[in-house]
């Protein structure tokens, strides 16, 4: 298992909040096809749930939501950990009973599938390979995109799919973002994440602690373009959980020096925790920032 990497000291994804247009549709899309149990709802927001106590995905609905449009900038997919392969077999299992269209990818440090939900959220669900697997090279990590062994996968399945274990976390978010130099610049210098891997031009991939990434970073279908309307499905927000709160102050000293508004928050948001402030990367997709976490 590979969940060290999603805990302190590292910064990483804790909570993904998206837009929807139909809560009622979500929910049962979130429960009975990806597996999350509901951990708290009101009439227009939903907090999910593996492990009953904390939140890793809530959805708002958004009265009268825009579609997604081409070029915007905003979510790629966000990406759900299980703690095994075997977790994964399972899932597959689960989804291929539900006839549910999926794409697949080995990228070598793992193995993922890849689904809409009703609004076109992208999701990702994978399992890591073990880590003495990955292959470094000086401080970039090799990965690829190959075909998945699905028959090796269903092999470790034992048909015991009862929603998402416990033990699952929100692994990594990709972004779609404007312009990639000016994005690097922003989580590298302002936030401390190490580029791990690039894409050629118009990709790449960072992270904390010798992560294989908590942030993906792409302008294939983005650059130049502009953030969702506010009254739009797509992300809402993601929280960065960071060390201690020397760490937090750095943070926000970087961010205005580089001339990025922090904004504190009145009282901590409901799923990010506390010592809780935002701001907003250069593609205009909004951050929150909480040392709440393990």
């Amino acid at each position: 298992m590979t969940t060290h990497f999603h805990k302190k000291p590292n910064t990483y994804v804790s909570h993904v909040q998206i837009k929807v247009s139909n809560l009622e549709r979500s929910v049962e899309y979130y429960k009975n096809v990806i597996g999350f149990q509901v951990l708290e709802q009101t009439d227009h927001t939903a907090a999910f749930t593996t492990d009953g106590k904390t939140s890793i995905l809530s959805i708002e609905e958004v009265k009268d939501a825009l579609p997604l449009q081409r070029g915007q900038t905003g979510l790629y997919h966000f990406a759900i950990l299980l703690p095994t392969r075997k977790d994964l077999g399972n899932f597959i299992q689960h989804i291929s009973e539900l006839n549910v269209p999926i794409g697949a990818g080995d990228h070598h440090v793992s193995e993922a599938i890849y689904l809409y939900d009703p609004d076109g959220n992208g999701i990702e669900v994978y399992a890591d390979r073990p880590e003495e697997e990955w292959i470094w090279n000086g401080n970039t990590v090799y990965m690829t995109t190959e075909p998945v062994n699905f028959r090796s996968l269903l092999a470790k399945a034992d048909g015991t799919w009862n929603g998402l274990p416990e033990g699952t976390v929100m692994g990594h978010i990709h972004l779609s973002v404007a312009d990639l130099r000016k994005t690097e610049a922003f989580y590298t210098k302002a936030l401390g994440f190490e580029v791990v891997t690039r894409y050629g031009s118009r990709a790449l991939f960072i992270s904390t602690g010798k992560y294989h990434h908590h942030i993906g970073l792409n302008t294939w279908e983005s650059s130049g373009g502009s953030p969702a309307p506010e009254n739009s499905v797509g992300l809402k927000s993601y929280t960065l959980v960071m060390d201690n709160e020397e760490k937090a102050e750095l943070v926000k000293k970087n961010l205005k020096e580089l001339g990025h508004v922090v904004e504190i928050f009145e009282e901590a948001p409901k799923f990010g925790g506390s010592q809780a402030f935002s701001t907003v990367d250069p593609s205009g997709i909004r951050i929150v920032f909480t040392l709440d976490g393990e």
